[in-house]
C-alpha cells in the first residue's frame, strides 16, 4: 500500500467515524433531505406508525398530524405530496423523539433503506444504518 493510499484510506475512515458520531436525527434528516419524494414517503411511514395522534400533534407544529388526519386512522400512507410538506428539520425532531421514546421504533427505517436501491446506495443511508445498528446494540447490551 502506498503512502498516498494509506493517507486517503485513513482520511476516509476518520470521515466515516466523524459522520457516525453525529446524532441519529441529524443523519436521518440529511438522508431525508437528499431523497426523492417517493422515497421520502417510504422513510416517513415507519417513523409515524408507532405514534399516536397526540404525539403527532406535539411534533413539528402538527405537520405529521395533518397527514394522519387526511389518511384516517385505518392505515397510515404518506403520499409524495404529503412528504414534500415535511422538512428535514421536522424529520430530525421526529427521529429525536423516537430515539428517546423507543429505539425499536427506528428499526423500520433500516428495512426501508435496505429495500430501496435509491436510498441504499447513498452514503447518508449507509451511515444511518450503521449508527442505528450501533445504537440498538448498545441499548440491548
Amino acid at each position: 500500500m502506498t503512502r498516498q493510499s494509506m493517507s486517503s484510506s485513513t482520511g476516509a475512515n476518520e470521515a466515516a467515524k466523524d459522520a457516525a458520531a453525529r446524532p441519529v436525527p441529524e443523519l436521518v434528516a440529511r438522508l431525508y433531505a437528499d431523497a426523492p419524494p417517493a422515497e421520502k414517503s417510504r422513510l416517513l411511514e415507519p417513523l409515524l406508525r408507532p405514534l399516536g395522534l397526540l404525539s403527532l400533534f406535539a411534533l413539528a407544529d402538527g405537520a405529521f398530524a395533518r397527514i394522519w388526519l387526511r389518511n384516517g386512522a385505518s392505515e397510515l400512507r404518506v403520499s409524495p405530496d404529503d412528504a414534500q410538506t415535511i422538512s428535514a428539520a421536522h424529520v430530525a425532531e421526529l427521529v429525536g423523539y423516537l430515539e428517546q421514546a423507543s429505539v425499536e421504533a427506528l428499526d423500520g427505517l433500516c428495512q426501508v433503506i435496505g429495500a430501496s436501491p435509491l436510498l441504499a446506495g447513498s452514503a447518508s443511508a449507509v451511515l444511518v444504518v450503521l449508527v442505528l445498528r450501533r445504537l440498538r446494540a448498545r441499548h440491548f447490551v
